[in-house]
């Protein structure tokens, strides 16, 4: 019995609208919930945006998932990044923050991007055995 994705959940076609608007509802979602954390004190401006980044990636596809962290960036220093609702210049410190959260996309898209692969060749019925082993020694 082969299942759609990752436990049931079905996966959209990288490069397809669809999943560039699951992009666009991931991050206001995320978006959502930042502004609660910040609501309650956090100084966190991605902390809310790594799972959900994560999830799109393992859902959708890299393109998408890119999409959705730069579409971030943006979001964050436009919404998040005191003086909030502006665009101003970076002070280091959130220059740093915001290459330290390219950093990690990079790291969770991969992360994600390989997992996707290994379900698609998991529902191929696995890797076939080619009759070697390289545990083996012939001598």
């Amino acid at each position: 019995m082969r299942r759609a994705g990752l436990f049931g959940v079905p996966r959209v076609r990288p490069w397809s609208w669809q999943a560039f608007l699951l992009g666009l509802v991931i991050v206001a979602v995320s978006a959502l919930l930042q502004g609660v954390c910040v609501a309650l004190g956090a100084k966190l401006y991605f902390a809310a945006f790594l799972p959900g980044l994560f999830v799109l990636a393992l859902v959708a596809g890299v393109p998408a998932a890119t999409f959705a962290a730069l579409l971030t960036i943006l979001l964050v220093w436009w919404a998040f990044i005191p003086p909030f609702f502006e665009f101003t210049p970076l002070t280091s410190a959130n220059a740093d923050s915001i290459n330290l959260f390219c950093l990690l996309a990079v790291l969770l898209i991969g992360l994600a991007d390989l997992c996707r692969e290994t379900m698609t060749i998991i529902s191929r019925d696995g890797l076939k055995p080619s009759g070697k082993s390289a545990a083996t020694n012939s001598q």
